[in-house]
């Protein structure tokens, strides 16, 4: 009997960071960064640790297509970025329930997010 493969949004559920690899917006390479996230539902949530200045985030504005890794699955899938007020709010309020007061030590801004579809 074949074993069941376990699904990307399986795996991601299961670990406690996940690596994203995004196109440089200059140099069109793959950058990898491993990164915190909350995952709730199907919606990924990602906050970059320096808000719109993170490098990360910006090559996703140029090209919002971010490969995700965890638990040795990878999937593309596209960032959707979240920059209202509220939005923003939301998910650093997730990031808080998921990681505590860490949020705010290795967080320095937070006026953007991310969000992403897994299956």
């Amino acid at each position: 009997m074949p074993k069941q493969s376990t699904s990307l949004k399986d795996r991601i559920a299961k670990a406690s960071e996940i690596t994203i690899s995004v196109t440089g917006r200059k140099s069109g390479r793959t950058i990898s960064n491993p990164i915190w996230f909350v995952l709730d539902g199907e919606t990924l949530y990602l906050l970059p640790v320096k808000g719109s200045d993170t490098q990360w985030y910006k090559n996703v504005l140029k090209k919002p297509s971010i490969r995700v890794s965890a638990g040795g699955a990878e999937a593309e899938v596209k960032a959707l970025p979240v920059t209202d007020a509220a939005g923003v709010s939301s998910v650093v309020d997730k990031f808080r329930a998921k990681y505590g007061s860490d949020v705010k030590k290795y967080y320095s801004k937070f006026d953007v997010a991310v969000e992403a579809q897994v299956n």
